[in-house]
């Protein structure tokens, strides 16, 4: 009999339950679910920061946890973790990014609030936008959902750049760079720059005075990934002087966004809350359920954390 722990909110629990039950019978294991934490004898926990389990040092036949989430960076450092950890990477997550992130792009290229924001009544033809073609893009981030976004952006015809901490092999119509040199190099490209880096010691506060001050003035950032990317106060300087035109994010140091924060009322600054991408039930506890039967199996798990690098 296989132990599987729910480790996560209550309302977590309504929202997966049934579509876990369902993935884990397509397995046609031998299983069971629970959601008490004094289940010590588990061999799987499924967990969000929600459910308050801290200690998993007293699980002594546990073999694999298994994150609900994309963001791991809270759990990361837990030193009583001595088991596989496992991120959530999922279907529906990545769709959602692209599809959030391709929106917002196409908004900002084609300039769709000139528009939309100024009708009155002026036929204003003497501008039009530019080709995809013509415009350079660059993701940093080049982990699972940071390279969806480039491809389909690509397959868009814009001109995308990829920065990430390590070399990444040949990606077709996708220019790559890493490291410290490398990133300066993408950032002088980014006409949209758009945040998708894992949340670590080296990429919090990231995009401060002096790397804003690298991407081309007049730049549009969109940030889908970590509010600690950013260092707020830098940006905010960088959208008065011009620097950056317009900033569409997703994500904050502090969620709820408080009231008074300046973004709520700049004009170059457009608040979406944390709806980018969220994790859906039916196609996560499908790789929750495939994860199992794999360590079951004998097989490696998928979507590994490497703990070291914290992603």
């Amino acid at each position: 009999m296989i132990k599987i722990l729910f480790s996560a909110s209550q309302k977590d629990w309504e929202k997966y339950k049934t579509e876990l039950i369902r993935a884990m019978n397509d397995t046609k294991l031998v299983y069971e679910i629970t959601t008490d934490l004094n289940c010590l004898d588990a061999n799987y926990i499924i967990y969000a920061p929600s459910g308050g389990l801290a200690d998993f040092s007293k699980f002594r036949s546990l073999k694999a946890i298994l994150s609900l989430w994309a963001g791991v960076e809270n759990i990361t450092g837990n030193t009583t973790i001595k088991v596989p950890l496992c991120r959530m990477v999922d279907t529906g997550l990545t769709q959602g990014m692209v599809e959030w992130v391709t929106g917002h792009v196409l908004r900002h290229h084609l300039d769709l609030d000139m528009h939309i924001k100024v009708q009155d009544g002026v036929w204003r033809n003497n501008t039009y936008p530019p080709l995809a073609s013509d415009r350079n893009i660059t993701i940093l981030g080049l982990g699972e959902l940071g390279l969806s976004c480039a491809k389909a952006l690509s397959n868009l015809n814009f001109k995308v750049s990829g920065w990430s901490r390590g070399q990444k092999s040949n990606i077709e119509n996708i220019k790559c760079y890493f490291g410290n040199e490398g990133l300066s190099e993408a950032l002088k490209r980014a006409e949209i720059l758009i945040l998708l880096l894992p949340l670590t010691k080296e990429t919090t506060g990231l995009m401060d005075e002096r790397m804003l001050s690298k991407v081309p003035h007049g730049s549009i950032i969109l940030n889908p990934g970590r509010g600690h990317l950013i260092n707020d106060s830098a940006l905010l300087n960088a959208i008065e002087s011009g620097q950056v035109r317009h900033a569409t994010l997703d994500v904050f140091e502090i969620e709820p966004l408080p009231k008074d924060h300046p973004y709520w009322v700049s004009d170059n600054v457009t608040v979406t809350p944390h709806i980018a991408s969220v994790t859906r039930a039916s196609s996560s506890c499908d790789v929750i359920a495939k994860n199992i039967l794999r360590g079951e199996s004998g097989e490696s798990f998928l979507h590994l954390v490497d703990r070291k690098n914290g992603y």
